[in-house]
């Protein structure tokens, strides 16, 4: 059996850096990174093409940008380990194409449900959007709140989480 754990924390904390360090530890090859980013722009694109430079030829991609669930239950059969960046654009993707509050936080739970029963070790990221000020608009406060509901819901199925500030990785919970 494998084991979930969920990293989080501010834009820019090392999450992203921490998890992949944390996921090539757990694997030496056949390392999945799984991409929920859709560029939507050349500064997008560059971010993508920076995060590609980092990852050796152990790891291979998949791009999706909705169905994480069914990439979980496909592929833990091939990967040693599995990476899911992240988890806000995850959402982000769903809270555009319309979906409501409840159809997001179900898929929400059905991925931690994936997640800690995977074969192979799961590694999330995602960010801590409730840490700054109040959004000045309705839109954003929604997403927020729907966000931090994602959060606890998979910090609570997961085995270990980990919290990044300044790019030190802090353990919540799990060893």
């Amino acid at each position: 059996m494998g084991s979930f754990t969920f990293v989080t924390g501010g834009c820019r904390s090392g999450k992203s850096s921490y998890a992949q360090k944390f996921a090539e530890s757990l694997s030496a090859d056949n390392r999945l990174y799984v991409a929920t980013l859709e560029p939507m722009d050349s500064e997008m694109e560059r971010r993508v093409t920076d995060h590609q430079a980092q990852r050796d030829e152990s790891w291979y991609t998949i791009e999706e940008p909705y169905d994480i669930v069914n990439v979980i239950e496909e592929e833990q059969g091939k990967a040693g380990v599995i990476l899911v960046d992240c988890i806000t654009l995850w959402v982000t993707n769903l809270f555009m194409a319309e979906q409501s509050e409840e159809e997001i936080l179900k898929m929400v739970d059905a991925f931690a449900v994936a997640a800690a029963a995977s074969e192979v070790p799961v590694v999330t990221v995602s960010n801590e959007v409730g840490m700054g000020i109040v959004p000045d608009n309705a839109l954003s406060r929604q997403f927020r709140d729907i966000q931090g509901a994602a959060n606890q819901r998979l910090a609570a199925r997961a085995h270990k989480v980990v919290f990044t500030v300044s790019g030190i990785p802090m353990t919540v919970k799990g060893a």
